[in-house]
């Protein structure tokens, strides 16, 4: 059989949990400054000549405003490989970027698994002059799994694997795609696509496909059968 009782000191709350041989009480000691809060448990043991007490201090976590026991947040938090990954690669493209490839820092910056990547027209072929713009994003899989890229912006290069939308045919961005293989190498497979080409045109299918295809051009089916142009 159990009894409890609520003691009325403005300083100390007690509950009293009575049973046969022992008694129970927790109290929490009130102060103005919050890191003094302490919880006291109290055990006292019957026997029929005396009552021992036994005492346990334990004290409150408070995280409060310059609080001691404030967690610290500050602690950077480890690297996934996909993201240690991408890291490598950003400062190599940064530090040594290939002829008329570079990084819009400001982009990467925000978001290290999306990055926006300049394109230049090569000089002496159709696209001298033109500058164009991709998109890579990247999944916790990679580089065992290929990036997502497209073109964006206003500029979406007039080609015969290049649709109106932005997505690009290209083998290694699903299929022959490798671990071995990188941003970089996708720029410049990408760059050297442009270069070769010997008559600005979209793809026979391209009002049909921009129509009915996934937003991720990874989600479609690509037939490969045309590295002439």
């Amino acid at each position: 059989m159990f009894t409890t009782a609520q003691a009325n000191s403005p300083h100390w709350g007690s509950v009293i949990k009575k049973k046969t041989n022992f008694y129970t009480v927790q109290t929490r000691k009130t102060d103005q400054s919050p890191r003094k809060s302490i919880l006291r448990q109290q055990k006292y043991f019957r026997s029929p000549s005396c009552v021992v007490s036994v005492c346990v201090r334990v004290p409150v976590p408070f995280y409060g405003v310059n609080s001691m026991s404030k967690p610290d947040c500050s602690k950077k938090t480890a690297m996934s490989p996909s993201e240690r990954r991408l890291q490598k690669e950003l400062m190599s493209l940064i530090k040594e970027p290939p002829p008329g490839v570079s990084v819009d820092e400001e982009s990467v910056s925000q978001n290290l698994t999306q990055w926006i990547i300049n394109i230049d027209g090569v000089e002496g072929t159709l696209y001298e002059g033109e500058h164009f713009q991709l998109l890579f994003k990247f999944n916790n899989k990679y580089p065992f799994d290929s990036p997502e890229v497209t073109f964006i912006g206003s500029n979406i290069p007039i080609h015969p694997h290049v649709y109106s939308n932005g997505h690009i045919c290209l083998s290694i961005l699903t299929d022959d795609w490798s671990p071995a293989l990188s941003v970089q190498s996708v720029c410049l497979s990408i760059s050297s696509m442009l270069s070769s080409c010997r008559e600005k045109r979209r793809p026979p299918d391209n009002g049909i496909y921009v129509k009915t295809c996934n937003k991720n051009p990874k989600k479609t089916k690509w037939w490969y059968h045309d590295d002439s142009v």
